[in-house]
């Protein structure tokens, strides 16, 4: 068996020029096992969000382009969808994205007596990541982070 990285790394290649085709953006690929399934998740964007036809053409594209290049040994299940939302930002194209927006900010320790804030995205580098809350800056040490998400009000 080929490793995740590479399964991972040639289905976004394949998933480029689709998305393109269809007006959409790659916003992740993973390949996971969960219990005895393996899955390949497509996650697509657009600003404005994609609809079930944007993740239907997508799907049927890429299946035929998987069914061609036949680079994954086991069985799997495709699935195409949008990150949706409260979204992970997990990469640096997920932050770029995101700026100017709110976000929730969840540590590995607590600082200043809490692991979870809550800020507009103002900045990020190879290092931290900077919120502005209640009229104040602050950053974040990337590697005391333990997950960023998109924020979201109910």
């Amino acid at each position: 068996m080929a490793g995740k990285k590479e399964y991972e790394t040639k289905t976004h290649e394949l998933l480029g020029p689709i998305c393109e085709e269809y007006g959409v953006r790659i916003y992740d690929v993973e390949y996971v096992k969960e219990g005895k399934e393996y899955y390949l998740r497509c996650y697509i964007d657009k600003d404005g969000g994609v609809n079930i036809q944007d993740c239907e053409k997508v799907s049927r594209a890429l299946s035929a382009k998987l069914d061609e290049e036949d680079y994954i040994s086991e069985a799997y299940i495709l699935e195409v969808s949008s990150p949706g939302l409260g979204r992970q930002l997990k990469k640096d194209s997920h932050l770029e994205y995101s700026l100017g927006e709110e976000v929730d900010i969840n540590l590995y320790e607590a600082l200043d007596g809490a692991k979870e804030y809550t800020g507009i995205l103002k900045a990020y580098d190879k290092e931290s990541i900077t919120v502005e809350a209640d009229g104040s800056e602050k950053k974040f040490n990337r590697k005391a982070i333990s997950r960023i998400n998109q924020h979201v009000d109910f």
